[in-house]
């Protein structure tokens, strides 16, 4: 009895952890795309986002850095921000939140997002959470520093029309 106990409880985790796919996206890290195309001709924009970007508390003080950002749906429809940040009014300050209106197409359901850093300074999110009107809100758990001069981020689309398309 106690060796079916033994095999059957990481079986167990395992179909929990499979079936709630919440539980899974956190142990994934971003990544690079070398081949990612923006596609800024898209953004004729008749949706708002709300985006929200939590900054870690050890990322560099606050940067000077150049940050765009680009998420889209499994069908190719995409939402790109040339450029996030403004050094004048304090974005991406360690320890903060900044929230961003951005206009682009209608999407369905969010399931890539990238990030872009151009600069020296350097910068580490915490998180990026997009709200759209028409599509459950998106959470990208990044906690790592974001490397200079390429997008880097996540795919959850699997081929189906998906980023790197």
């Amino acid at each position: 009895m106690m060796r079916a106990v033994i095999y059957l409880l990481p079986l167990t985790f395992i179909f929990f952890t499979i079936a709630d796919g919440k539980r899974i996206l956190p142990l994934l890290q971003p990544q690079p795309l070398e081949s990612f195309k923006v596609n800024a001709t898209q953004n004729v924009g008749s949706c708002t986002y709300t985006v929200s970007i939590r900054t870690s508390c050890s990322s560099t003080t606050y940067t000077r850095d150049q940050i765009s950002l680009a998420f889209g749906d499994a069908y190719g429809n995409q939402v790109y921000a040339p450029r996030l940040d403004d050094p004048y009014s304090r974005t991406f300050e360690s320890c903060s939140t900044d929230t961003f209106q951005i206009k682009g197409p209608c999407t369905y359901q969010i399931c890539y997002l990238y990030l872009y850093r151009s600069g020296y300074d350097g910068w580490k999110p915490e998180s990026v959470t997009v709200y759209g009107y028409y599509t459950k809100a998106a959470t990208f758990n990044y906690n790592v520093f974001i490397p200079n001069g390429v997008w880097y981020g996540f795919d959850f689309c699997y081929g189906r029309g998906s980023a790197s398309a």
